[in-house]
């Protein structure tokens, strides 16, 4: 017996035969039908219950960037239990699991991200995390804020789902388990710049050879629970990260006539460029935001320091939007730092995350088996301002991203702690919709002609 069918109910077992002997007929060339998902949602209600124990135990032991190294492992184990073909380390940390159908066919894959934040957690739930680990030098509290760890739990779930169902299968599931969506691992070199990681680093290690199309999800807290969101085109921002290094020259607060003030200069910066925004760029096209999140500078209340350092990020859902913003940053921060008698660097990166955004013919295509396995419930959602290192698969091949409503029991949904909260949590009970939503979109694009 297969690994996968020794984990099923014998009613399980022969679910998943009925659903073999239909897909496996020469007529099951259309997309996903009704059968076909009972068949995957009665695999997914199999393995319900370890997708819970998965995610409170990577909940209870979550890692940083880069670190993922318990993750992996517990994952890597679980893929060659299913007969698998596992490889590891790749990117990084990340594991990748190749399902190969029992009939020749496509290859799609499927994605879920494993680290964590550096960041303490305030839920007060009984498997909270007491994690500890080192950024960037310091010791921090470690915590899925972000909802990853229901995503590794998710796609552990949909792969056992499918692995019982590989001999129906026509073609190849590859399951993606991806490192350092959160940001670069290591600081960046003297010249600002980092290696590959996260999901860039993946591509450049191959994973998406022979992939034809690729999907993912991200579970929210501020969403209707059980409500899978989408949208055509751009789905989220591409990200940039922006520092400017304003020059003046030091001297003593009591005489900055004798000095110039690169305090002053970069206040007035970060004043210029909010006009990038409201005046330059034509947010009727798409919308826009940059924020200056970070002023360092001086030592003490009377010293003019000789230098301040300002970080901030910029969000776009355009490439040529991005690259003219970028340009007006530039010549905006020099120009005002100038009129001062100051000198203004600016730099980006070292993250810079491309635009999230769905193929109108890819999305088209998913939006039935979707919308079948979400029981309807799937809605169009606003562009989110958020960025999601996903986009760098969509720039190889053609990708479908979507959000999965999961706000904890009894909280509503637009009052729920957002991602990235110290009390963000989510309704475990939607683990298996989005487990079995990834493998009916797996299943339909391999079924479709």
């Amino acid at each position: 017996m297969r690994p996968a069918l020794s984990r099923l109910s014998l009613a399980a077992t022969l679910a998943l035969g009925t659903a073999a002997a239909l897909l496996s007929a020469p007529a099951r060339a259309q997309a996903l039908d009704a059968a076909g998902l009972q068949a995957i949602d009665t695999a997914i209600q199999g393995v319900a219950a370890k997708m819970v124990r998965w995610r409170r135990d990577i909940h209870q032991h979550p890692e940083l960037s880069g670190q993922e190294v318990r993750t992996a492992a517990l994952v890597a184990q679980h893929l060659r239990q299913l007969g698998m073909e596992v490889q590891t380390g790749v990117g990084g940390t990340g594991v990748v699991g190749t399902l190969r159908g029992g009939r020749p066919g496509k290859v799609v894959a499927l994605r879920a991200d494993m680290d964590a934040l550096p960041m303490p957690e305030n839920t007060g739930l009984p498997f909270a995390s007491q994690a500890k680990a080192s950024y960037l030098g310091k010791d921090v509290p470690v915590t899925h804020a972000c909802g990853h760890d229901a995503h590794v739990a998710m796609l552990m779930g949909a792969a056992e789902a499918l692995a019982g169902m590989k001999a129906a299968l026509p073609g190849t599931v590859k399951f993606i388990f991806q490192p350092a969506e959160e940001g670069a691992p290591v600081e960046p070199d003297a010249s600002g710049k980092v290696p590959s990681f996260g999901a860039k680093a993946m591509v450049e290690a191959g994973v998406l050879k022979d992939v034809q199309a690729i999907y993912g999800l991200h579970i929210s807290s501020n969403l209707p629970s059980g409500v899978a969101g989408y949208r055509s085109g751009p789905l989220m921002a591409g990200s940039d990260n922006i520092h400017i290094h304003v020059e003046g020259r030091g001297g003593h607060g009591s005489s900055p006539w004798a000095a110039v003030d690169p305090i002053v200069a970069a206040s007035q910066v970060v004043l210029g460029l909010q006009t990038v925004v409201s005046r330059q760029l034509n947010i009727s096209q798409e919308p826009a935001v940059i924020t200056i999140g970070q002023i360092q500078g001086g030592t003490r209340y009377n010293i003019i320091p000789d230098f301040v350092e300002m970080m901030g990020t910029l969000r776009t859902f355009d490439e040529g939007m991005r690259q003219d913003a970028l340009k007006r940053i530039t010549t905006t921060a020099e120009a005002i730092a100038a009129s001062s008698g100051a000198k203004a660097r600016v730099r980006f990166g070292p993250v810079a995350y491309p635009v999230t955004t769905n193929p109108a013919a890819l999305t088209e295509a998913s939006l039935p088996a979707l919308k079948l396995a979400m029981g309807g419930k799937a809605a169009v959602i606003p562009k989110v301002s958020g960025s999601e290192d996903f986009s760098e698969f969509q720039k190889v091949v053609p990708g479908f991203f979507y959000f999965l409503g999961a706000p904890p029991k009894g909280k509503d949904y637009r009052t729920a702690p957002p991602n990235h909260s110290p009390l963000f949590d989510i309704d475990e009970d939607q683990l298996p919709v989005g487990a079995r939503s990834l493998a009916a979109l797996a299943v339909d694009f391999l079924q479709r002609p």
